[in-house]
């Protein structure tokens, strides 16, 4: 299983047991650094970058991300109801499938409305004429599959063949376009600049006949723009070429980019044991807090990981036999209440956590590591496992 990298920065001399555990830290200068990062190279290129609420959907911190960037998107009706609560700027809302009952409200909210195929804005359409007719001032925009898969993993590529994700731009006709005011496009996963100009090229020749008729194009996320080794100058190069050739605003909509390495997810060694290797037992569970760990699947990398000794399989508190995280040499005894994190958790395994087998959820906590002030900004008890239920 894949290790992926994680950086301890600033986590690497906190204090595991200043908080409770599980919880989740995530530290504001991090972000700030991150976003910092992502509006130089919205302002050098001339673009616009929007928050993927998707990956990271922390509200508590939506002002410090309407300091740097220009909005959210959004994945249906209750991020977009999340980021009009709380969040700055432009509100871009994409679904793969729309239920009617929805569309008034998302019309209302957004600034632009992404529909997953032409067939799906032309059964709305009288939906989108009464919206406009009643006020709500939005763009169409139509997400297209650029037929390029660039992904590792089948299951995070959106250009995968049989992919529902959007509409094959080889079918795209000038009727299609005329529907809309923008076309978007989401086809990297945790990838650099090479794949997006790839995919760019793949999709040139499709969509230049229709430049001078579109208001915006979308690159949508999976740009690892804040990554230390991700290739800016030549991005904001391309993005700048990219503006020039097409002569439409250009959006860029990073999820994960916005977290990278600003948050880990603590817990406790629960018991220890032996069955052919040694094992240990902990309140982090894989299927409940870190699911990607199951999904990619993928082995997160631990906070002072060390280098010697004999590797401790490490399992969640769960009844499910596959609740594994993965293979450790622990930098702690493998004792009860001994403390460990792992690396880079607040985008992603903070908004997919869930309750089964009663686990309980991990608390939130801000940390600033450049004055040290700590505030837990959110606990879960019984009562919201209870009240999810019937």
């Amino acid at each position: 299983m894949e290790t992926r990298a994680g950086d301890p920065g600033a986590f690497a001399h906190f204090d595991l047991h200043r908080v409770d555990s599980p919880s989740f830290v995530v530290d504001v200068a991090k972000l700030r650094e991150n976003l910092r990062i992502l509006a130089d190279i919205r302002d050098r290129a001339g673009i616009k970058v929007l928050a993927a609420l998707k990956a990271f959907s922390m509200w508590s911190v939506a002002p410090v991300i309407g300091e740097y960037l220009d909005g959210v998107c959004t994945s249906g009706l209750w991020e977009a109801l999340l980021a009009a609560e709380h969040y700055d700027g432009e509100i871009a809302t994409y679904c793969a499938a729309y239920k009617p009952e929805d569309m008034e409200e998302i019309c209302r909210l957004s600034d632009h409305v992404i529909f997953n195929t032409p067939m799906q804005i032309e059964r709305f359409s009288e939906m989108l004429d009464l919206s406009r007719a009643r006020g709500n001032d939005f763009d169409i925009g139509l997400r297209i599959n650029p037929l390029n898969p660039e992904g590792e993993v089948a299951r995070y590529d959106p250009c995968a063949p049989f992919s529902r994700l959007g509409f094959p731009v080889d079918q795209l006709t000038e009727e299609h376009v005329a529907l809309v005011d923008g076309l978007h496009f989401h086809s990297l996963c945790e990838q650099d600049l090479e794949p997006l100009k790839r995919t760019w090229d793949k999709l040139f020749d499709h969509i230049e006949p229709y430049f001078e008729q579109l208001k915006w194009l979308n690159f949508g996320g999976g740009h690892h723009i804040t990554r230390a080794d991700y290739q800016r100058d030549e991005l904001v190069e391309f993005l700048i070429d990219v503006r020039d050739d097409t002569g439409c605003e250009i959006y860029l909509e990073p999820g994960e980019a916005v977290a990278l390495d600003a948050g880990i997810l603590v817990g406790s060694i629960l018991d220890s044991h032996r069955n052919g290797m040694p094992l240990a037992i902990t309140d982090i569970s894989a299927t409940c807090h870190m699911p990607d760990v199951l999904e990619a699947p993928y082995r997160p990398a631990m906070l002072h990981e060390g280098e010697e000794g004999e590797p401790i399989r490490l399992g969640g508190p769960s009844c499910l036999a596959g609740d594994v995280i993965g293979d450790y040499r622990l930098p702690v005894p493998p004792r009860p209440g001994e403390r460990i994190a792992f690396l880079d958790q607040a985008h992603y395994s903070m908004v997919k956590t869930t309750t089964f087998n009663g686990v309980p959820l991990p608390s939130i906590w801000l940390w600033d590591s450049e004055t040290d002030a700590l505030e837990r900004v959110k606990t879960f008890g019984y009562a919201d496992f209870r009240d999810r239920l019937s």
